[in-house]
């Protein structure tokens, strides 16, 4: 039985949190899901499955769909139980008891976990409120770039939301610049920390943008995620985020989606 159990859309930058974690300290994670369109398909559950046909007949456990769903979704009151905001990402306890919602939590759980095999929680109650701190920082810009990306995939995207991340972004690496002013290696202490790992994970996240470069195009409008324009701006910040894309717990998970990524992009432009 793995340690922490994760039912998510995927690929997911939030899930990828958790996986770099366990991959640097050891803990053991399971990760289920499919594309976040087949999700309808799926039963939410600990035991998150395929949906069967006696599934489906079971009107209790059809469920009105959440923001980025727009289907019936099957719920069953378990999952609801161990997570009652009802959304995805879930992890669990290994016994499916204890829900674990929203990505840097279930980061932290990570951390916590394998923390006797490497510490990614700071040293001491100081470091970890910092961590927390970084941890809190990248919420207010997740929300917005969610809700860019979102209005994106649903072709209503709006100059207003374009700027409103734009400016978000901006306010973001200029925070994680400063903290790594004048040449700090990491964002807290002197050892990786779920601070970075946060970190990097959303600036994957507001890259999936480029999926999407000919709606922005035809709102006359350029794209939230330049890389170069990023790095003349916030040299620090993204020359953190260079080096730990690379590192190998990091590459695992994010070089393939923005391999992917990169190639949309180009075929787009």
């Amino acid at each position: 039985m793995p340690d922490l159990r994760i039912f998510s859309y995927l690929p997911n930058p939030r899930i990828m949190k958790a996986t770099i974690a366990a991959r640097l300290n050891g803990a053991d994670v399971e990760v289920r899901g499919a594309k976040p369109r087949e999700l309808s398909d799926w039963l939410w559950d600990f035991d998150a499955r395929p949906l069967g046909e006696a599934d489906r007949a079971d009107a209790s456990l059809a469920r009105p769909s959440r923001t980025g769903f727009d289907a019936v979704l099957y719920k069953t009151e378990a999952f609801l139980e161990a997570h009652p905001f009802g959304t995805v990402p879930a992890a669990f306890s290994p016994d499916g008891t204890v829900g674990i919602f929203e990505s840097n939590s279930i980061l932290r759980a990570v951390a916590r976990i394998g923390e006797a095999r490497l510490p990614l929680y700071g040293d001491g109650p100081y470091e970890a409120a910092r961590i927390d701190g970084f941890l809190d920082a990248a919420l207010v810009f997740a929300r917005q770039s969610q809700a860019h990306l979102l209005s994106l995939s649903g072709n209503r995207c709006t100059v207003e939301i374009r700027e409103e991340t734009a400016a978000t972004l901006e306010a973001f690496l200029g925070g994680l610049d400063r903290a790594l002013h004048p040449d700090r290696e990491f964002l807290v202490g002197d050892g990786i920390s779920i601070a970075d790992i946060c970190a990097v994970c959303e600036i994957v996240q507001v890259s999936r943008e480029r999926a999407h470069l000919e709606k922005l195009a035809a709102l006359g409008v350029a794209p939230v995620y330049d890389e170069d324009a990023m790095t003349t701006a916030f040299p620090l910040a993204m020359a953190h985020f260079r080096r730990l894309r690379r590192h190998p717990a990091f590459a695992a998970d994010i070089d393939p989606l923005m391999k992917k990524l990169e190639s949309i992009a180009a075929s787009r432009t």
